[in-house]
C-alpha cells in the first residue's frame, strides 16, 4: 500500500489499521460537531491505497459510502480537498475533468494542468475511468466545449501517443527545432500545426535537445517564440507542454505560486495540485517553490488560506 511515487510528503503509514481509523472517523462524525482534527490526522497521513481500505472497511461496518457520510458534515474548501484524498488518482483526475467541462464555462486551466503533465499511461487511465464513471467518451466531451487549435492540441494529447522512448534522433532534433523556427519566428503568421507536431508527438529527452537546437537557430528560448507567436488557452497549453517537459515540479510550484500571489486565491488549482501531487512528487515541488520565489511553500499557503482548510494544505505541504 506504498504511495505512487517517491517524492511525496505522503507516506505510507505504519502500523496501519483500517479498522481503527474506521472506528475514528465514525468517532468524529458523532454527536453534534464533527472533529475535523481527527478527519485531517487520519486522511491526511495515509496513502491513496491505504484510503481506499479504510472506505472498503467502513462500507463493510458501517453499511454507509465514506465519502457520502463525510461530504454531508464538511463543506466548502476542505471538504472539496478531503473528497479529492479519497479517490484513486485517474478517478480524482476524471472527476476535475469533468467538473472543468460541465457547466456554463470551461475552466480551461484545469483541462491543460491534468493532459500536458500526465504520461501517456495515465492519460489511458484517465480516459478509461472517464468513461466508466460518467458513460462518456472524454475526447467527445473536450471538443464540445473548445474549438480551433486549442481544441486539436488537447485532442492530440488524449490520443496518448507520444513516444516514451529516451532515443534522440539528431538529424531529427535539428529539422524539428528549424522548422519550428520557420512555423513562427521567421514568418509572418504562425503555422501552429507544426509546434503541435513537434511538441505533442516526440519523446522528452528529444525535446530538450530540439528545444536547444531551436536556441541556437532563434538565439531565442522556446517559451519566449510560444509568448511572442501565440496568445490565450493556445499559448497556455503549448507553454505547459515546454514546461512539464524541462521540470514538472517547476511547473507545479508556478502553478501554485500564481493560484496565491495578489488577491485572492484560485482554490481550485490550489486544491487540485496539493491534492494530487501529494504522493507522488511534493518534495521536488517544494524544493522548487523555494528556488524559484525565496519563499517556502508552506509560508505562501500559511498567508493564504485560513481554517480546516489551511490546516489540511499544511499537513499534505508536510512542513516548512
Amino acid at each position: 500500500m506504498a504511495a505512487i511515487g517517491n517524492c511525496g510528503t505522503v507516506t505510507e503509514a505504519a502500523g496501519f489499521d483500517a479498522a481503527a481509523d474506521v472506528q475514528r472517523l465514525r468517532g468524529a462524525m458523532k454527536g453534534a460537531g464533527t472533529d475535523e482534527g481527527a478527519i485531517i490526522e487520519i486522511l491526511a497521513h495515509r496513502t491513496i491505497a491505504q484510503r481506499q481500505c479504510i472506505k472498503e472497511a467502513y462500507k463493510q461496518s458501517v453499511g454507509k459510502d465514506l465519502a457520502e457520510d463525510l461530504s454531508s458534515e464538511l463543506s466548502g474548501n476542505f471538504k472539496s480537498v478531503i473528497l479529492g484524498l479519497l479517490m484513486l488518482a485517474p478517478v480524482y483526475d476524471a472527476y476535475e475533468l469533468r467538473n472543468a467541462i460541465k457547466g456554463a464555462g470551461t475552466e480551461e486551466a484545469c483541462l491543460i494542468d491534468i493532459l500536458a503533465s500526465r504520461t501517456s499511461a495515465e492519460i489511458k487511465t484517465i480516459i478509461a475511468f472517464y468513461k466508466k464513471q460518467y458513460g462518456k467518451d472524454l475526447e467527445d466531451d473536450v471538443c464540445g466545449d473548445t474549438s480551433g487549435m486549442f481544441q486539436r492540441v488537447l485532442v492530440s494529447l488524449l490520443t496518448a501517443g507520444r513516444d516514451e522512448s529516451d532515443k534522440v534522433d539528431e538529424a531529427q532534433a535539428v529539422l524539428d527545432a528549424k522548422e519550428i523556427y520557420e512555423a513562427g519566428e521567421a514568418r509572418w503568421g504562425t503555422d501552429e500545426v507544426k509546434f503541435l507536431t513537434v511538441l505533442c508527438v516526440r519523446n522528452q529527452k528529444h525535446l530538450l535537445r530540439v528545444f536547444e537546437e531551436y536556441q541556437k537557430i532563434s538565439g531565442k528560448d522556446i517559451e519566449d517564440s510560444i509568448k511572442r507567436e501565440m496568445s490565450g488557452c493556445l499559448e497556455d497549453v503549448f507553454l505547459a507542454i515546454v514546461k512539464c517537459l524541462r521540470n514538472k515540479p517547476a511547473f507545479f510550484a508556478e502553478r501554485l505560486y500564481k493560484s496565491m500571489k495578489g488577491l485572492g486565491t484560485t482554490d481550485s488549482v490550489l486544491i487540485r495540485i496539493m491534492v494530487s501531487r501529494a504522493e507522488i512528487d511534493m518534495l521536488d515541488i517544494k524544493k522548487q517553490f523555494q528556488k524559484m520565489y525565496g519563499k517556502t511553500l508552506y509560508s505562501f499557503i500559511k498567508g493564504d488560506a485560513s481554517g480546516d482548510y489551511r490546516k489540511i494544505l499544511l499537513e499534505l505541504c508536510g512542513g516548512e
